[in-house]
C-alpha cells in the first residue's frame, strides 16, 4: 500500500510536467497522412522520451511518419506500453479548436486520442525511475504513427514487440467514466464491385445488365447479415456507380465496414460475404478486402490484466470499471497473438474524432499512478 501512494505522491507533483507534456503533443499537429507533420511531432516526443530517461530509436518509414521505440530500465523481460501520435485531425485544426484549459477540462485536437494518453505513459515511466519504487521487468514504449489508418506500417513492429513483453499496457482513452477496455471488436473493410452490361436505357434497355441494380440487391442482403450474430455489425458506408441517367450502368461498388466481436464470428461474416453471388446473372461480382484487425477478446488472461489493475485502483481509492468497444486499436494485434493486452488505460475524457475532444485535468496523475502500480506489480 506504501508504495502505490509514493507513485501517487510524485505523479501529483507532476501534474504540471504532464500538462506540459500533452500541450505540447497537441501543438505539433500530427494528421496521418502529413508525413512531415507526423515526423515533427514525432521529433517532440523523442527529445522529450529522451529527457525522461528513455533510449529512444526511430523506426523510418518512407510513406508514413517515423515510429518510435523507446526503453527505460533494465531487465531480461519486458512489458510493453502501446500506443500512437498520429490524429484524424488536418493541419491547421487547431485555429477551429485550441488548446485551451475550460471548466476542468483540457480540450485540442489530439488531446484525449492520444497524445493524453502517452504523456500519461512517460509519467508512469518517470515515476518508476525516480521513486524507490522499481519495475522487475524493462519498459519499452512503442508510439507508431499510422493507426488512424489501420497500422499497416507499424504492425511488423507492434507485434514483434509484443512477443517479446509478458504484457501489453494501450494507452488509448478510456471509456467514459474512466473505465479500461477488455474487449474490441475486430475491424473488416470490404469492396464489392458490379461489373454490368452498358445499354441505352430508353431505346434497348433489355440488352443491358445493370450494375446499380445488382449493387443495390446486394447492400439489401449485407443488412441483414448483422442478425447471424449478437456481435456483429454491417454497415454500407460508401455507394458508387454508373455514368449517366440514360445509361443502363456498367459498373458499381459499395465499400462495407464490418465489425466481430470473437474470431469465429470474424470467420462468418468472412465467409457469408466472400460467397455472395449475383442476382443477375449477367453481372459478374468481385469482392476483395477483409479483416484489418482480428478481435481483442476478454480471455481469461485479459481478465486477469484487469483484475490486477482494479485491485491498483482498490489502492488508489478509485473503482475501475470495465467494458467494451465496437472501435479497433493496436490493442487488437497483441491480444490475437495470446500477450495479455489491457486496453484503454489513457485519459478520461471525451470526444475523440469530435469538436468537443477533451481530457478531464484532475484525473490525469491518478491514471498515471495507476499504470506506474501495475507496471511495478507486474
Amino acid at each position: 500500500m506504501a508504495r502505490i501512494y509514493h507513485l501517487l505522491d510524485f505523479c501529483r507533483r507532476e501534474r504540471d510536467w504532464l500538462i506540459d507534456t500533452i500541450e505540447a503533443l497537441v501543438r505539433r499537429e500530427s494528421p496521418t497522412v502529413d508525413k512531415a507533420a507526423v515526423d515533427r511531432c514525432g521529433a517532440e516526443l523523442s527529445a522529450r522520451l529522451t529527457a525522461a530517461g528513455g533510449r529512444v530509436t526511430r523506426l523510418t518509414r518512407a510513406d508514413r511518419g517515423d515510429h518510435l521505440l523507446a526503453e527505460f530500465g533494465c531487465g531480461s523481460s519486458q512489458l510493453l506500453l502501446l500506443g500512437h501520435f498520429d490524429t484524424v485531425w488536418p493541419v491547421g485544426q487547431l485555429e477551429r479548436m485550441p488548446l485551451k484549459r475550460e471548466g476542468g477540462g483540457l480540450y485540442g485536437p489530439g488531446v484525449f486520442d492520444m497524445k493524453a494518453g502517452i504523456a500519461i505513459g512517460m509519467l508512469a515511466a518517470r515515476a518508476l525511475l525516480e521513486t524507490e519504487v522499481r519495475a522487475a521487468r524493462r519498459i519499452v514504449m512503442l508510439w507508431s504513427s499510422d493507426e488512424e489508418l489501420g497500422s499497416a506500417a507499424s504492425r511488423q513492429a507492434i507485434e514483434e514487440e509484443a512477443a517479446r513483453s509478458e504484457a501489453v499496457l494501450v494507452l488509448e482513452p478510456s471509456l467514459p467514466g474512466g473505465a479500461v477496455k477488455t474487449s474490441r471488436k475486430g475491424c473488416g473493410q470490404y469492396e464489392i464491385t458490379a461489373r454490368g452490361v452498358a445499354a441505352h436505357a430508353g431505346v434497348d434497355p433489355e440488352k443491358g445488365a445493370s450494375a446499380v441494380h445488382e449493387i443495390a440487391h446486394q447492400i439489401e442482403r449485407l443488412t441483414t447479415f448483422s442478425r447471424l450474430a449478437p456481435g456483429l455489425t454491417v454497415n454500407v458506408g460508401v455507394v458508387s456507380g454508373g455514368s449517366r441517367p440514360n445509361v443502363v450502368a456498367e459498373e458499381a461498388r459499395a465499400t462495407v465496414d464490418v465489425r466481430a466481436a470473437t474470431r469465429s464470428e470474424m470467420q462468418l461474416i468472412d465467409d457469408r460475404i466472400r460467397r455472395q453471388e449475383p442476382r443477375d446473372r449477367r453481372v459478374r461480382l468481385e469482392i476483395s478486402g477483409g479483416f484489418e484487425r482480428p478481435p481483442l477478446e476478454r480471455t481469461s488472461a485479459v481478465a486477469r490484466l484487469y483484475d490486477q489493475a482494479r485491485a491498483i485502483a482498490g489502492e488508489l481509492g478509485f473503482e475501475l470499471g470495465e467494458g467494451g468497444t465496437g472501435g479497433g486499436s493496436d490493442g487488437n494485434f497483441t491480444a490475437a497473438l495470446g500477450i495479455p493486452t489491457l486496453d484503454g488505460l489513457g485519459a478520461a475524457g471525451d470526444g475523440a474524432h469530435a469538436l468537443h475532444e477533451h481530457v478531464d485535468v484532475e484525473s490525469l496523475p491518478i491514471r498515471a499512478a495507476l499504470v506506474a502500480g501495475l507496471l511495478a506489480s507486474l
